[in-house]
């Protein structure tokens, strides 16, 4: 890989550690304010919402200037939303903000990558990308907690700096200075030197053309099925975050201090499934992995079955004098969980950048990646909805698994027959290889 690309590498990681870090520091606030519990999750509905509602937009914005200088300013816009709440403004409306910049952000730097590599590199740039954001999930959401634990709160605030007089000013500067640092990187990200299409001002235009590309990439014999499968993977990925959760206290009555470190649990093993894809998968194999979204949505069914595994304690030893125990059923759970992230990972990679090569050819890199934003976005919020109105109805999170399982693995069998009906009536090498569409 050239130099260049691991900068565009270190902008994402960065920007995104901060996003994910800002998120902890904003429950927290909000905990502090004494706000309803359910604030907390329109955090993230007020952060994915612009990702829907600007779609027709941003891909436009990021197709018109080097995608260098489109990072750049969408990450000054994440520096806005973080400083506004030192000023008072509410943690819903500043990360919003934080979402606007990030909507902004996403088709430059994903764009980008077919600007830059041949199409050959393109899944193995896509592992790159995801282990790194799912890294920054992880890592970011313990910045955010360290930076919101009071003992590293009063180590900070010892420090004496001006015009910083609570943990949570405190917080803040550090999250500012992560952003800085992603805004450095983004200075020194390669400018790809391919033309750019001068910005429509006529947001009739602009809505009427990526209603265009929207159409266009639904109806592309490859464009339509890599689509299908990542939008269905983000909005299945999103649920899951809830239902781990649910599963976690109602099945295993396991807190959600615990809980939550299982979500990291499922990151590794998508953050492993990219890897091997990134080694394994060629771009014009990509479509191979279907099979495994199938298997993905059938081993969650297997969730059910872990409260039933004995709680043995296979081995343990000792921390600070604590006992810790490695029990059985302990085990099983994250062996489950790490397959289904590694299943998740190892099909998603490769369906990524089938998307991101057949829409660079249609319609241009910013325009393919806003539309896969709209679809993916707008399937996180369908499902959450669904997800919330089944629970508000007091079905049992098992049957929530068992609805949730064989939804995914018949969608992901849907998706593979009609990948084998436009397989035997085109060749999928030659539409790899078209770029006169």
């Amino acid at each position: 890989m050239p130099l260049g690309f691991y900068i565009i590498m270190a902008a994402q990681f960065f920007s995104a550690l901060a996003d994910n870090a800002l998120l902890i520091a904003s429950i927290a606030l909000l905990r502090d304010m004494q706000a309803p519990a359910s604030y907390e999750p329109l955090l993230k509905l007020f952060f994915t919402v612009s990702y829907v509602a600007l779609a027709a937009f941003v891909g436009a914005y990021a197709d018109s200037m080097a995608k260098w200088r489109v990072m750049l300013i969408s990450n000054t816009i994440k520096i806005v939303g973080c400083s506004v709440m030192v000023f008072g403004v509410h943690p819903l409306f500043a990360y919003a903000i934080v979402g606007l910049g990030a909507a902004a952000y996403s088709p430059a730097k994903y764009g980008i990558l077919t600007e830059y590599l041949p199409h050959r590199l393109l899944v193995v740039a896509n592992g790159w990308i995801e282990g790194l954001t799912i890294g920054a999930i992880i890592l970011g959401t313990g910045i955010g907690g360290a930076l919101i634990y009071p003992g590293v709160s009063e180590a900070l605030l010892s420090l004496n700096l001006p015009l910083i007089d609570t943990p949570f000013e405190m917080a803040l500067l550090v999250i500012g200075l992560i952003y800085v640092i992603a805004a450095v990187f983004n200075l020194f990200v390669p400018d790809t030197g391919v033309d750019h299409k001068v910005l429509k001002s006529n947001p009739l235009y602009l809505l009427h053309d990526f209603n265009h590309c929207l159409k266009l990439l639904w109806r592309d014999k490859l464009g339509q099925i890599s689509l299908a499968v990542t939008t269905l993977f983000w909005g299945a990925g999103a649920t899951l975050q809830f239902i781990v959760l649910k599963w976690a206290d109602d099945s295993l009555g396991i807190a959600l201090s615990k809980a939550s470190l299982l979500q990291g649990v499922v990151a590794i093993g998508i953050s492993i499934g990219a890897v091997l894809a990134a080694r394994k998968i060629t771009l014009r194999g990509s479509t191979r992995v279907i099979p495994l979204g199938i298997a993905m949505g059938l081993s969650m069914l297997l969730m059910i079955v872990v409260p039933y595994v004995p709680l043995y304690e296979l081995a343990s030893f000792q921390v600070f004098g604590l006992h810790i125990p490695i029990e059985l059923r302990t085990c099983a759970v994250m062996l489950l969980l790490i397959c289904v992230g590694a299943m998740a990972g190892f099909f998603v990679v490769p369906m990524n950048a089938l998307l991101q090569h057949r829409g660079h050819i249609l319609m241009g890199a910013g325009h393919s990646i806003a539309v896969q934003n709209f679809n993916e976005n707008l399937s996180i919020l369908i499902m959450i909805a669904l997800y919330a109105g089944l629970i508000w109805l007091g079905v049992s999170v098992n049957v929530v698994i068992v609805l949730f399982g064989l939804f995914v693995a018949g969608a992901m069998l849907l998706v593979q027959k009609v990948h084998q009906a436009n397989q035997r009536e085109f060749d999928n090498v030659a539409l790899l290889e078209d770029t006169h569409h």
